[in-house]
């Protein structure tokens, strides 16, 4: 278009107004667009125009250039000042250095997924140990915070690497509960529960059994076939012998498989479910499950993953309250070395030092690691047939 005819105000407001539904094709580079604004500024000499026909120069600039008058005013005022039009702004010279790369966030990914993606404090933790541990790839992550944890883990890089999709689960409500006795800091005093793998078409799955000091947060898992005393019994005598310190309570549901105890509490969730998750296992898989928890799951949940402890504060009103500070994620051994004369609670044979040193033979990734390959050849199982699985 030939506008440069356009030499009067009267002719751009004739202009503007008979040309309300043309569309203009707007220049793609700022600097033909910059020219055109130079252009009609000279040609209608806008320093020296009145307030109303600037006004009609700022409308016809907006057709004609695609700006906002925003944008025009003050392009405008830079060449009534006698500037030139031309992009000021630029990559700074010394731009801010990102203090964690791609390359950081992928191994974040990494332990995320080999854990189960712990909570932050958790995670952050794991982070330290691993650097601690002496693997170079977690220099910068040891000094990540919590709130950066999450930012990292909305980044596009973290979710090409791992995406996890939370299904909507039905809402609990609790019935009334007996509270446990209070262990006052002793371990031993075991909560203990039972988790159904599912049904198939009327065929029973598997059932979990799932044992948890209340101290340490020290967790056995067995399986069985069935609940019956024939099932159970050697099920809980195997569990009992996991625990490397003397048993001194045990605190169960109201099924008649048990003690008539309730459970106030346990990891179903967050260690059984993350683990098995929740389609229907056969039945005759229930003494590899059980293997495999012996020898992989156990060891790694009570030496490698961290958990969070709570701290309890009573305040004026003498309603107890409990935090969970960073300085007591620990995992469940830690806790147990940190008791006041640890050793006098274990099993005769077991020391802490003997426990610190199985736990130091592998770092928490490669734990991790060797217990989902485990866990992969085990739903393996699952999927066959049954006479490929015996």
């Amino acid at each position: 278009m030939d506008e440069s005819r356009l030499q009067t105000i009267s002719q751009l407001q004739a202009f503007l107004a008979g040309t309300l539904e043309v569309r203009f094709c707007v220049p793609d580079s700022d600097d033909a667009r910059y020219a055109h604004i130079v252009a009609v500024a000279v040609r209608l000499d806008y320093a020296k125009l009145k307030r109303p026909d600037k006004g009609v120069v700022l409308r016809y600039l907006q057709r004609t250039s695609g700006y906002s008058r925003a944008q025009l005013t003050r392009l405008l005022m830079r060449v009534v000042h006698g500037a030139s039009l031309h992009k000021r702004y630029r990559s700074p010279a010394h731009a801010f250095a990102r203090r964690y790369t791609p390359g950081d966030t992928v191994v974040l990914a990494e332990v995320d997924r080999a854990h189960g993606t712990l909570s932050g404090p958790a995670t952050v933790h794991l982070l330290g140990r691993a650097w601690a541990g002496g693997d170079a790839r977690f220099e910068r992550l040891a000094r990540l915070s919590v709130s950066h944890l999450y930012n990292l883990r909305a980044s596009k890089v973290y979710k090409a690497q791992r995406v996890s999709v939370n299904k909507t689960r039905p809402v609990a409500h609790p019935i009334g509960l007996r509270r446990a006795p209070s262990p006052q800091g002793r371990p031993g005093f075991i909560r203990i529960d039972s988790v159904h793998q599912g049904d198939l078409d009327g065929t029973k799955g598997v059932y979990h059994i799932n044992a948890v000091d209340i101290v340490t947060q020290w967790e056995v898992l067995a399986c069985c076939e069935r609940i019956s005393q024939a099932y159970l019994l050697p099920a809980l005598e195997a569990l009992i012998e996991q625990f490397p310190f003397v048993i001194l309570g045990l605190h169960s549901d109201n099924g008649s498989e048990y003690i008539n105890k309730v459970v106030a509490e346990s990891k179903n969730a967050s260690v059984v479910r993350k683990t098995f998750g929740y389609s229907h296992i056969p039945q005759r898989l229930a003494a590899r499950i059980d293997t495999f928890c012996r020898e992989h799951l156990n060891p790694y949940v009570n030496l490698h993953r961290l958990s969070m402890f709570a701290k309890e504060i009573v305040d004026t009103k003498g309603k107890v309250r409990k935090t969970y500070p960073h300085d007591m994620v620990q995992t469940p051994l830690e806790k147990l070395a940190s008791l006041a004369d640890a050793q006098q609670y274990l099993r005769p044979g077991i020391t802490i030092e003997d426990l610190q040193a199985k736990a130091a033979q592998i770092s928490d990734l490669d734990a991790a690691n060797a217990m989902n390959v485990a866990r992969s050849k085990l739903f393996d199982l699952f999927n066959r047939r049954p006479k490929e699985a015996a």
